[in-house]
């Protein structure tokens, strides 16, 4: 290849999307969701068909290498590349035409899956292909792979629902793919026809028949008596043959009813065994899972059994769907440990949500272990599977090796995560020849090396174990045929890259580096907490839904701002070959920058990535002995500023001044403030001033002891959601106290990666709290985030002060502490709607059911919405956060608060959450705890 920047001059000349060359660009494309790692040159994100043809003509032209990248969710390595990537998920991503009669649809490849599906919902179709990353996979990345998903044993593979697909050649010629031929070059056309005529015997004999066989090129497809399916050869090529510009799907009728039969069984063999005989009965899906993958909760919802089958069935209306899940239930009963039929479309959800998170839970082990792809998705027939599992368990035994096996059983198609060592020569040796005598394996038992996730540079190196070497070369006469320069995503397919080259790890520090907290899930190493991003990218979904992830990538839509493009670059920082600064990166800084530390991650990402304790560790590092953004010593350090104006007595001249549009602009100017936001106005009477004044005397003199922590917001800010938990809680028989002395959690030093000041507070803290409120009395905190800070960030700030763990033990949110201490107590009874939000911190680190129960026990009926409001304590206020604080609030907060009733409560616990809500739209909304007092107060 020629020299690189000219290769990216001439790019930018020819093309009109976005060209990239950087660091930033490059360290996010490096990786896909497999064990694989391949460093780009650039990243092109092509805005349509003529873009690719040019950046084809100077890639050509400069001997680069290019590699079509969709959703980067593929497993096996095939979305990564040493060339130029074309990312199609920018610009190519609309459907452009859908046609019910016909059952069609035209789309780009950068589409995601979910997209189509939703816009054929209105006219009772879907596209049938579904793999469990649905939400974020595209159509491009699903046709490359010939992705499946959990209902192919009723509408099939991606191949099956493919009917013609246009494409560009590395050298730049066009063709239309369908059934019965190509409209294209005619050398091709020919070479193909003749290669196909010169193997008829061996195409005819040489493939293994089952549902899911996905790996290596699908020639047979082009033999006369399957009609020549030109579309269907070319899915499943996995970006070596051409580059997919367009593609019309065939599309499906959806059932308008669904019910799930899930059926118990002793293991996961007797699932397995099971699973063939049930496809008689039609099933949409037949998929299983064991107990190891399955949580103590959720596995409450299951019936008793050590694995189960998940058996969806569907009709025309709810009763049809159910009649037919219970016939499949009584003709499986004599095998099954317990049954349980489900119609409800929430109680279904929340059971296929265990299924599909299964690929994130899967690698990590019961005990904490890692695991990881690499022998994902090898299929047989599904007569055979038990027996093949069995075996697969002994080899893996053999190895000394783990996994939990889950995925479409009725398909003869297992997933599962391996705790493979990565890390060292001898565990990679061991990597590769358990890959080898699996091969040997599956192809015993007449399966496919892949079954849904493709062959990339996981598998391809062993296809002659499952084709043997005469198919195989003949998959290499045909890619000759359609790419004789060998440039489109080499190494994939045909000439593979070994197995045991280019994975991800190569490269990362030998020991762990010297950090602040403690990660205590990861062995105290950050490279360790880091991995455990796997890239299967549920933190780019976009619908709304029950989730906050990612409120950045959600209103930006850019991957670097995604949880998933975040880590990445903290991969490549601690790799150090594209992101050569470590912790003084500034493309780790700028992706990090638009991270709001809601903790959303936390619980929505199936791995548990905790962006925000990574976000607070880099800062803290980035800016050791260095100057710090202003709003860092502005607003990072507001409780020093607000204890101090609130012993001056200086908030009425705060307040005063601040609405002074000069002195406000200035201050903002100088505090690093968004011009945009107005200034809070500061308490006039601190609630501890209260307290000492009026509320100690008011207190119950008897009852249980609770503390009530007064966080830096409730203290200072808003004095009147303390002074209504006090009142609620001396109602509700409970003894309250508040220390006299200063405390804090240490939120925005923390948020602010001000760690080393973070802990001093920390410990201040602690020594308040040990002085002032000794034992075990629950400590109540009001305000969500300083909650969760104390239960999360203290003990991984503080690993080894007991103390720390102690308090962390004691923390309880205001409804928390109402249903554990004051269990009998009946709320005032208000009988109306609510309307607001569930805090991030509450939804990721600390859970709401306690809210819930104490709304439905006073009669405030309705949901609260999901997501981050997007002022997220300082973020919102931040110089340059402005436009994307308001793009997450108007996600899901806003619609939700003007959709409401008009006599709704607005409650929001949160003290960001009540201002962003009062800046952007003069919603007056109130913690529970106020709402609360009034009615007390109201009553005779």
């Amino acid at each position: 290849m020629e020299n690189v920047t000219e290769l990216a001059a001439a790019l930018c000349a020819s093309v009109r999307g976005e060209v990239e060359f950087d660091a930033a660009a490059r360290a996010l494309t490096t990786m896909d969701a497999s064990n694989y790692r391949r460093v780009p040159v650039g990243v092109v994100a092509p805005r349509d068909a003529d873009d690719v043809a040019a950046a084809l003509a100077v890639c050509r032209a400069h001997g680069a290498p290019v590699v079509p990248r969709g959703g980067g969710t593929s497993i096996a390595g095939q979305a990564t590349g040493t060339g130029v990537v074309l990312d199609f998920t920018r610009h190519m991503n609309r459907v452009l035409s859908l046609d019910p009669e016909s059952r069609t649809a035209v789309v780009q490849p950068g589409v995601v899956c979910d997209t189509l599906r939703a816009a054929a919902v209105p006219h009772g179709l879907t596209f049938g292909p579904d793999p469990s990353t649905h939400s974020r996979c595209t159509l491009g990345g699903m046709i490359g792979n010939n992705s499946c998903g959990s209902h192919s044993v009723a509408w099939g593979t991606t191949a099956d629902n493919v009917h013609e697909l246009e494409v560009l050649t590395y050298r730049g010629d066009p063709a239309r793919l369908a059934r019965g031929g190509l409209d294209g070059p005619a050398p091709l056309r020919a070479g193909a026809e003749e290669l196909v005529a010169r193997h008829l015997a061996l195409l005819r004999t040489g493939f293994p028949d089952l549902p899911r066989r996905i790996s290596g090129y699908a020639l047979d497809e082009l033999l006369p008596e399957k009609g020549r399916d030109w579309a269907r050869a070319f899915t499943g090529s996995e970006g070596t043959l051409g580059v997919l510009t367009e593609a019309t799907v065939r599309l499906v009728a959806a059932p308008p009813a669904r019910a799930l039969a899930v059926l118990g069984y002793a293991d996961e063999s007797a699932a397995a065994e099971a699973a063939a005989g049930l496809l008689v009965h039609g099933p949409l899906t037949v998929e299983g899972m064991a107990a190891d993958l399955v949580g103590e909760a959720a596995r409450g919802a299951l019936p008793r059994g050590g694995a189960w089958l998940f058996v969806e069935t569907g009709g025309r209306h709810t009763a049809e769907a159910e009649a037919a899940a219970r016939a499949l239930c009584r003709a499986a009963a004599d095998g099954t440990t317990g049954q349980a039929v489900l119609t409800d479309p929430l109680d279904q959800r929340a059971l296929w949500r265990i299924r599909e998170d299964a690929s994130g839970l899967a690698t990590r082990m019961p005990d904490g272990g890692e695991a990881w792809p690499g022998w994902e998705d090898c299929a047989v027939p599904p007569a055979r599977l038990g027996a093949y599992l069995r075996e697969f368990r002994g080899l893996l035994a053999d190895h000394g090796l783990r996994g939990m096996p889950y995925g479409h059983f009725g398909d003869g198609c297992i997933h599962i995560r391996i705790d493979f060592d990565l890390l060292t020569s001898a565990g990679i040796a061991r990597f590769r020849d358990f890959g080898t005598e699996l091969a040997a394996l599956v192809a015993a038992h007449g399966g496919s090396l892949s079954g849904e996730h493709g062959d990339g540079l996981a598998r391809a190196e062993l296809l002659p174990r499952m084709y043997g070497d005469e198919l195989v070369g003949v998959f290499g006469a045909f890619k000759e045929l359609w790419d004789p320069d060998r440039a489109l995503n080499p190494g994939v397919l045909v000439h593979p890259a070994r197995l045991d080259d280019n994975l991800r790890f190569t490269g990362l520090p030998a020991r762990p580096v010297p950090v602040a907290f403690a990660y205590p899930h990861d062995g105290g190493d950050f490279s360790a907490a880091v991995r455990r991003c796997v890239g299967v990218a549920k933190c780019r979904e976009t619908s709304a839904g029950t989730h906050v992830m990612c409120p950045s990538f959600r209103a930006t839509g850019e991957e670097q701002h995604s949880t998933r493009g975040r880590a990445r670059l903290l991969h490549e920082m601690l790799t150090g070959e594209v992101v050569t600064d470590g912790w003084r990166s500034t493309e780790v800084r700028d992706a990090l920058d638009l991270c709001l530390s809601c903790k959303g991650c936390r619980s929505d990402c199936p791995v548990g990535v905790d962006m925000a304790t990574y976000k607070a560790e880099f800062l803290h590092h980035h800016y050791a002995g260095r100057r710090r953004p202003a709003a860092h010593y502005a607003m990072g350090r507001l409780p020093r500023w607000l204890r101090l104006a609130a012993a001056l007595r200086l908030a009425p001249l705060a307040n005063a001044a601040g609405r002074v549009p000069p002195l406000a602009a200035l201050a903002k100017r100088a505090g690093g403030i968004a011009p945009e936001r107005p200034i809070p106005a500061l308490a006039r009477r601190p609630f501890t001033h209260w307290w000492r004044a009026e509320g100690a005397a008011a207190a119950r003199a008897d009852g249980r002891p609770v503390v009530l922590f007064p966080d830096t917001f409730t203290n200072h800010l808003s004095p009147a959601a303390g002074r209504a938990a006090a009142a609620v809680l001396g109602a509700a028989g409970l003894r309250a106290s508040v220390p006299a002395g200063p405390v804090c959690c240490g939120l925005t030093y923390v948020s602010t990666g001000q760690l080393d000041q973070a802990k001093a507070v920390l410990r201040r803290t602690l020594g308040t709290l040990e002085r002032a409120a000794p034992g075990d009395a629950p400590v109540t905190v009001l305000e969500p985030p300083c909650a969760a800070a104390l239960r999360t960030d203290l003990p991984e700030l503080l690993p080894d002060d007991p103390r720390a763990h102690a308090l962390a033990g004691r923390v309880r949110t205001f409804a928390e502490t109402l249903a554990e201490y004051a269990p009998d107590w009946e709320p005032p009874r208000l009988g109306r709607s609510v309307a607001g939000q569930t805090h991030c911190h509450q939804h990721a680190a600390l859970g709401d059911a306690a809210d819930r129960a104490l709304r439905d026990r006073a009669g405030l009926t309705g949901p609260l919405s999901t997501g981050c409001c997007g002022l997220a304590g300082n973020f919102g206020f931040e110089k340059g956060h402005y436009e994307v604080s308001v793009a997450c609030a108007e996600d899901q907060l806003l619609p939700a608060v003007r959709a409401a009733a008009p006599d709704a409560v607005l409650l929001a616990d949160g003290y960001s959450c009540r201002t962003q809500l009062e800046q952007l739209g003069g919603h007056q909304a109130r913690h529970l705890a106020e709402v609360l007092a009034e009615a007390l107060a109201d009553e005779p």
